[in-house]
């Protein structure tokens, strides 16, 4: 174990973490020369066109000796529950820094989580060969940040290879070697798990304590699911079967469970029957294996619905769900019926990028055609009698009488910006009903500013905005402090007088009337007109606060008419009122799907 490293990368978006990969698997012939590719470590396709990093990934490298375990992680805030995984599987992090962008917000975020974990710390400035790189201004940002002299900032780049062995070096000379008893009970952390239709669910595990090989039985400890290993192997980035995985190593294990429920991330694989094993030099009271802490769950606090244009899909919705909540253990979702779009699932998110990647992975990898609704947040409503209860749907908003007082998730949130941006960024920010914690400047160019501030006021366009108002440069995230009440109110939408629950939103009193309009106003370009008179109404309670007509079609019913009296003409004209007054009562508005998808897509 004194020659095992495990350690993974951390950085913003966009900061250089998986070119640097690369470089790694390049120097240490992980990966043959002819074989290589830019990203290589992003196998999804999706990954690959964004550019971005989606999923964690392992590799195994094998250098002066020593075996070096890299995990390369996400980036983006919505991500960041795939890097708290990976930190728990490590003992240290590259901590990477653009050296043209500085430090941003992501950084900070990613950095309070390695230091919660109490990994060691490899500090690096990234992109030196940019024409645009400050170098020194970037270290000295990471010095003050961590407490440290600038000279113990290493300065490479992933894109040329420069001094990436010294990074490589100082690894192995400063991350820890892991620690566990080769001679314990088997415990091993699951961090991952993939479903393969051959070898079943697939779970990557960091080896915590013992030894496993192929043909042992096994148990999860928080599902008490038994199984027998198909096999057991490494990432070499892709899975290559080894004989046996100890203590210190990360690796899978493939369970051949086919019941994707049974394998939860954080639970502890263990031996289901020690006693037989033996090779392990345990007494009877050590063969039961003590669960690893695992990872706190993650609480999701955006939902949006997810329904199937065809309903006939909705079992294949269900499948898919379940299938990739295995790999993303951070989405959360129930079912859920509306009746304009039919069967569906509420699902839970970390953010709106994880919503646009959840639904556009569920499209590309189980090809369904689907549709999303508005994102909302959850909310706490406290009721008459002192009872809490969490929605995460408008609709399940209790009767008006019932509820004592509404609460609202309120977030942390932390910028990085450009000195010269900051007065455009702080008016944002108020505007959302946000509320200024404390401005530090991390240099004498860039500010770090922190607010507590609504997660609804941030959820749908606020990152579009702030990249707007700070010409690209400001950085963002966010977490979760605690559910506040506040002045909230439900607008519901009413089309001829019947509520349509698909587009109720909860909101502030001082944005709902303006909230109200922007439906009323797209719902009457979208809704095709009828032969009576459309009233498209936004509603608190009884209050309505929108309005919007659409006019009917009207037939010429006095065309056939030449010369005579004006009282045959009136004649005519009040049979059709009579007429179009009757069908009012009795007609009802059929709002298209098309309709839907234009007002939620």
């Amino acid at each position: 174990m004194k020659n095992i490293r495990n350690f993974c990368i951390i950085a913003h978006i966009d900061h250089g973490k998986s070119t640097l990969a690369d470089r790694f698997l390049e120097l240490t012939g992980t990966v043959e020369k002819r074989k290589m590719k830019e990203q290589l470590l992003d196998t999804m396709e999706l990954e690959r066109e964004r550019g971005i990093t989606i999923k964690l990934q392992p590799v195994k490298m094998q250098y002066k000796g020593y075996t070096l375990n890299l995990i390369d992680t996400p980036g983006h805030v919505d991500f960041s529950y795939e890097v708290s995984r990976s930190l728990a599987a490590v003992e240290g992090a590259i901590l990477l820094v653009d050296a043209s962008q500085g430090i941003e917000a992501q950084t900070l975020a990613h950095l309070h989580l390695a230091q919660e974990q109490g990994l060691t710390l490899v500090p690096v400035v990234n992109k030196i060969d940019l024409p645009g790189a400050n170098i020194e201004g970037a270290k000295s940002e990471l010095a003050y940040i961590l407490g440290i002299e600038p000279g113990e900032v290493l300065e490479v780049s992933g894109k040329t290879g420069q001094n990436v062995e010294q990074l490589l070096d100082r690894v192995i000379a400063n991350v820890p070697a892991p620690a566990g008893d080769l001679k314990a009970s088997l415990r091993a952390l699951i961090f991952d798990s993939v479903f393969d239709k051959y070898k079943g669910v697939i779970a990557y595990v960091r080896i915590m304590d013992g030894k496993t090989q192929g043909e042992q039985a096994i148990k999860m400890l928080a599902t008490k699911a038994e199984s027998e290993i198909l096999e057991v192997g490494i990432f070499a980035p892709q899975l290559k079967k080894t004989e046996m995985l100890q203590a210190g190593d990360i690796g899978y294990i493939a369970t051949g469970l086919r019941d994707v429920s049974k394998v939860h991330v954080g639970d502890t694989v263990t031996l289901a029957k020690p006693e037989l094993n033996t090779e392990l030099k345990i007494k009877n009271e050590k063969w039961k294996a003590e669960a690893l802490p695992g990872y706190k769950k993650v609480t999701p606090f955006v939902y949006a619905g997810i329904f199937t244009i065809d309903n006939n899909d909705y079992p294949r919705l269900r499948e898919a769900l379940n299938k990739l909540s295995l790999s993303d253990s951070s989405l959360a979702y129930e079912p859920e019926t509306s009746p304009a779009l039919g069967f569906g699932f509420r699902c839970g998110f970390l953010g709106l990028l994880h919503l646009e990647i959840v639904k556009e992975r569920l499209e590309r990898e189980f090809d369904l055609d689907l549709i999303a609704t508005t994102p909302s947040v959850s909310y706490e409503v406290m009721l008459g009698d002192n009872s809490t209860k969490i929605i995460s749907n408008p609709t399940e908003l209790p009767e008006v009488t019932r509820i004592k007082h509404i609460a609202e998730p309120w977030v942390k949130l932390e910028l990085v910006s450009p000195a010269a941006y900051l007065g455009g960024m702080l008016k944002l920010v108020q505007e959302r009903r946000g509320v200024q914690k404390n401005i530090e400047h991390l240099d004498k160019n860039r500010v770090l500013v922190t607010y507590e501030i609504p997660l609804s006021s941030i959820v749908v366009d606020f990152y579009d905005q702030l990249k707007s108002v700070s010409s690209g440069y400001a950085s963002m995230s966010y977490e979760f402090l605690e559910y506040r009440p506040g002045d909230l109110v439900k607008v519901d939408i009413l089309v001829g007088g019947n509520a349509i629950d698909a587009l109720s939103v909860i909101v502030a009193r001082g944005a709902a009337q303006r909230a109200g309009r922007e439906i009323t106003d797209k719902l009457k370009g979208l809704i095709p007109r009828q032969n009576f008179k459309i009233i498209i109404q936004a509603a608190i309670g009884g209050k309505i606060i929108a309005r919007e007509e659409l006019s009917p079609y009207r037939k010429d019913v006095t065309a056939k008419l030449y010369g005579g009296d004006v009282t045959r003409k009136n004649k005519l004209l009040d049979k059709q009122k009579k007429g179009k007054k009757r069908m009012k009562q009795v007609g009802q508005v059929s709002i298209p799907q098309e309709a839907f998808l234009k007002l939620l897509g």
